[in-house]
């Protein structure tokens, strides 16, 4: 746990929920779309990315969302989500996730989601700010080695 909480410094925990168990006895796949969401909001509140969003009317929105399932998840459980960051675009940035297993000390998913800042005044993309662009940057080389090690 330690190594990935080195290789992850930006990382959320998250109890497992007896409710988020499906017939099969397992987490269903739809809870690590969630599990994602939180992290993500995590990493944006850390920073105060959202308080812009106030001032501004500019924020992210999710355009597209992957995952894999490599092991199952079963209650009781708490998972780490690790987030990093990659391919930073003038309007965009893709956001990956690493999750890990306390109980089987294991990888059990990963997975990305591709945010594109938007104007909610004009309802056209925006560009990423100059705060966020540094922000974004301090953790994108951690990127390559948190995807090397799944």
């Amino acid at each position: 746990m330690d190594n990935f909480r080195q290789t992850h410094p930006v990382h959320s925990e998250i109890k497992v929920a007896w409710g988020e168990m499906d017939a099969l006895q397992h987490v269903n796949n739809v809870a690590y779309f969630r599990y994602f969401e939180t992290a993500r909001l995590d990493f944006f509140n850390q920073f105060n990315l959202l308080d812009e969003l106030e001032k501004t009317a500019i924020g992210p929105v999710i355009s597209e969302n992957n995952a894999r399932y490599k092991r199952p998840v079963t209650y009781p459980d708490t998972l780490l989500v690790g987030v990093s960051v990659s391919d930073i675009k003038a309007d965009r940035f893709m956001l990956h996730y690493t999750v890990m297993s306390q109980a089987q000390q294991a990888v059990t998913t990963v997975g990305s989601s591709q945010v594109v800042m938007f104007n909610f005044k004009t309802g056209k993309k925006a560009p990423l700010s100059n705060e966020l662009l540094a922000i974004l940057h301090r953790y994108t080389s951690e990127t390559q080695e948190c995807r090397n090690e799944v």
